[in-house]
């Protein structure tokens, strides 16, 4: 069949553009963001309608890539290669060209990018493209989910106050990761920011570990003494991690810090003052632990200054796409590979409910990168994720026209919903009544009302 007998209408067009691996952007003159393929998912962990109607500037100032590029198109009119990382870890070779009308003004800018990882040859040409240097991205937390947003913007509001800050929640939902984006906000960014595992170090060693010791203070204490991690963190931020597993002891030696940022080191006779921040997190009730006499209750109440409650990852089943991509983007790079996931193994993690959370769900995609094939498959998935997401989808498949087609109206009218938020434009688009549109809604979108 020759070109010329080929007939696509636009969704043809947009289907096939959608199977391209690489990304497609389109813009509009005023750098509005007029189209874009299903590539953006796994670059940026964001839906198609997520990005449409957008000005690339609000992308580029959510941190979801950098360097921009697009005001140096519009500015010299010609076309532009730089690289590029995404916020999910993804390192971009993006190709920009401006679309000129007849007064040499730009148009469209149309952009492609394509994942170094799998540009072989990058390397040897780099030297005849014309790049950018890559800065490094800031510092992220991955989320497309409303109730982590929250959090951040919280977290953003008190980073810039003094105060102490206890994260509470499960294990593996990324409270250290919380508390350095809480430094990184602060007015302490440029000071170090130290993690301290209280469970991790062992009760006899913790005491001259946090507050170091004088010379000679007990048998084998070095000559000169030593500095204690507090000390070193002077002007920066202080995360420990697991505060419930602190030693009754060391507890009035930490109030003590917190409260008049003074302490004395093991053997010494001299108060030491310090400037530092305390954060703190724990996955257990400190409330319980005070009322069974092993926390101190002054402790918490000078800890519990500000608390930030962490959403386990079952309750943002919206991030686990794009955390999925990022994992995959880092330990690709780990091991110099370049595998992929396949669109059912993407939708069979969404189904598990992830117990161990964020690390979990880390853990897991590093051994499927290390043992799958070049694409990650539900066949590769451990049996636990494999048999509930099984079980998942026969509970959802259809058994009867009937439902078939309940399950085909009950979709269509949520996704209408979801991009028109309204009875009389979810009317319009499924060509109904505003009545019967405002009974589907109520009868398929009560949660969505609610987000």
């Amino acid at each position: 069949m020759s070109m010329s007998n080929l007939d696509f209408d636009l969704d043809t067009l947009v289907k096939i553009l959608d199977y391209s691996s690489d990304e497609i952007f389109v813009l509009d003159k005023n750098m509005k963001i007029i189209y874009v393929n299903d590539a953006c998912k796994k670059h940026y962990g964001l839906d198609k309608e997520d990005v449409l109607g957008k000005k690339s500037v609000e992308l580029v100032e959510n941190g979801y890539w950098t360097p921009s590029i697009f005001p140096e198109i519009f500015n010299k009119k010609e076309p532009f290669v730089v690289k590029q990382k995404t916020i999910l870890g993804a390192e971009l070779l993006t190709s920009a060209v401006p679309i000129l009308n007849e007064e040499n003004e730009v148009e469209l800018v149309v952009t492609t990018a394509r994942e170094m990882q799998s540009y072989k040859i990058i390397k040897a040409r780099e030297e005849s493209l014309d790049t950018a240097e890559q800065p490094e991205s800031p510092f992220a937390i991955i989320t497309n989910n409303e109730k982590m947003k929250n959090v951040l913007k919280f977290s953003q509001k008190v980073a810039l106050a003094n105060s102490t800050i206890l994260i509470l929640g499960e294990s593996g939902t990324g409270k250290s990761v919380l508390a350095q984006y809480i430094h990184e906000n602060s007015k302490r960014k440029n000071g170090p920011f130290l993690t301290i595992n209280c469970a991790a170090i062992p009760a006899e060693l913790m005491e001259s570990e946090l507050f170091g010791y004088t010379a000679g203070a007990f048998t084998n204490a070095s000559k000169s003494g030593k500095k204690g991690l507090i000390e070193s963190v002077e002007g920066g931020t202080l995360f420990l991690d697991e505060i419930g597993d602190m030693p009754l002891p060391l507890q009035a030696k930490m109030l003590q810090v917190i409260q008049d940022k003074k302490f004395i080191p093991i053997g010494g006779n001299r108060e030491k003052k310090v400037n530092v921040r305390i954060i703190a997190a724990t996955n257990k009730n400190l409330a319980d632990m005070v009322a069974n006499k092993t926390f101190r209750e002054d402790l918490y109440y000078r800890l519990n200054v500000v608390d930030i409650h962490m959403p386990p990852l079952r309750e943002r089943p919206d991030d686990i796409v794009p955390l999925t991509y990022n994992f995959l983007y880092k330990f690709n790079r780990m091991y110099e590979v370049n595998k992929l996931i396949s669109e059912e193994c993407l939708e069979w993690l969404t189904y598990f409910s992830w117990s161990g959370n964020v690390r979990q769900l880390e853990n897991l995609i590093e051994k499927l990168v290390i043992t799958s094939e070049d694409v990650i498959g539900i066949e590769d998935l451990p049996e636990g994720i494999y048999t509930h997401g099984k079980r998942q989808i026969e509970q959802t498949t259809p058994s009867s026209l009937n439902e078939a087609v309940e399950q085909a109206k009950r979709e269509t009218v949520r996704v209408s919903y979801k991009l028109n938020q309204s009875s009389r434009k979810v009317a319009a688009d499924l060509q109904i009544s505003q009545t019967q549109a405002a009974k589907l809604i109520r009868e398929y979108c009560q949660d969505l009302q609610e987000n």
